[in-house]
């Protein structure tokens, strides 16, 4: 049972901000993070010797890595025309990675490719942190360091450890619903901020924020208690937005429509169509020689539902629900490329919380035996996903 004192999770008071206690409690939670880690990479680099595929470039230089190093180095303004009309614009892609890479190399004798992965290392360090805090403070330090693990051992958790902005993104989501459960509104409303300019899906941090804000000031009024702090609560809901609607009007500006970042995303193939093309998809893999992939869509996408619907059953709070609930939302119901969509859900953490309780209750021998199985398997299937032909 959380611990937590309001229907939506709030603290009545703003909580300590993380300092060396704090730290030392998620120890053990970041040192087996960085060990289910290690051992993906090193599993994907003993791949590459019979593939003959260095490690190095497969996290650093490849796919999605390589915009974001085009746009650390040269700005914005590349553009590729493919046939069948797809247009790709590297507008499509949010600044805050591009910009870290480019300081980065800048103070240090790194390429803007090893400044994505150091970037990337720290913010899936301060990711795991965020994680392990939002685990402590909703069911205890036990189920905390196990929710950082599931984490880490997602089958496309390899992603964490590329120059990709997974990290960095999950990293100010975490600590944003964080701030949020212990009453911080500021500081909700700036790692919201930052989130926004992080990824389009942003927008579940900012709805995280405004949500809860509006449930926590309707509930205080009806129940004539004691109210948050308005000014504080009103300036975080007022800066939850900016970074993601700046870029939104940025990009406008550049392209000169009102609906220039759709526009962009339209020349990629993506876009949101309530998940029709992935049902699609998904189709027809059932009713073809597929049949097999199709039916893994399918138990994939009930497993996630079901998985939310026993947070909600669980009784997470408000803004956990509602960043997993819209992350999920805009992933599921997204067109485009469909191998991306595991990699698009990794910030819904929340959808882990269940399963790292049940763990939690186990004999430590028996949740060690259950970890380290899924930390092997997804070493391997990681390994195996980038040595493959699509990105991730």
């Amino acid at each position: 049972m959380t611990s937590l004192a309001t229907p939506t999770g709030i603290a009545s008071g703003a909580a300590a901000p993380p300092r060396g206690g704090a730290l030392r409690r998620a120890a053990p939670a970041l040192l087996l993070y960085a060990a289910v880690r290690a051992l993906g990479v090193l599993v994907l680099a003993l791949w590459g010797l019979a593939d003959g595929k260095g490690a190095h470039r497969l996290l650093s230089a490849r796919w999605d890595s390589l915009w974001y190093a085009r746009i650390a180095e040269q700005g914005y303004g590349h553009t590729l025309y493919l046939p069948g009309g797809k247009v790709h614009s590297d507008l499509a892609f949010f600044p805050l990675l591009p910009w870290l890479e480019r300081a980065l190399s800048a103070v240090l004798p790194l390429s803007v490719n090893d400044a994505g992965l150091v970037v990337s290392g720290v913010a899936s360090l301060f990711a795991a942190w965020g994680i392990f805090a939002v685990g402590d403070r909703l069911y205890g330090r036990r189920a905390g360091v196990l929710l950082v693990v599931l984490w880490a051992a997602l089958p496309v958790g390899v992603v964490q450890s590329m120059a990709y902005s997974e990290s960095l993104f999950t990293a100010l989501a975490a600590w944003s619903v964080y701030a949020v459960l212990s009453g911080r509104w500021v500081g909700a409303g700036v790692l919201a901020a930052l989130a926004g300019l992080t990824r389009p899906v942003g927008a579940a941090v900012v709805a995280a924020v405004w949500i809860t804000a509006l449930v926590t000031l309707v509930r205080a009024r009806r129940a004539g208690g004691p109210r948050p702090p308005l000014p504080r609560l009103l300036l975080g809901v007022a800066l939850a937005p900016l970074g993601w609607l700046a870029y939104f009007a940025w990009v406008g500006v550049r392209t000169g429509s009102a609906t220039g970042y759709l526009d962009v995303q339209g020349g990629w193939g993506n876009g949101f169509d309530g998940g029709l093309a992935f049902a699609s998809f998904i189709g027809e893999r059932l009713t073809g020689p597929a049949f097999a992939a199709g039916l893994g869509l399918l138990v994939g996408v009930a497993l996630v539902l079901w998985l939310y619907w026993s947070g909600v059953r669980q009784g997470q709070p408000l803004p956990l629900l509602v960043c997993t609930g819209t992350v999920l939302l805009l992933a599921l119901t997204a067109k485009g490329y469909f191998g991306s969509k595991p990699r698009l859900m990794m910030p819904a953490f929340g959808l882990l919380l269940p399963p790292a309780v049940a763990l939690a209750r186990l004999r430590t021998v028996r949740a060690v035996a259950v970890v380290s199985v899924l930390a092997l398997a997804s070493s391997a299937y990681g390994a195996f996903w980038l040595h493959g032909s699509g990105p991730p």
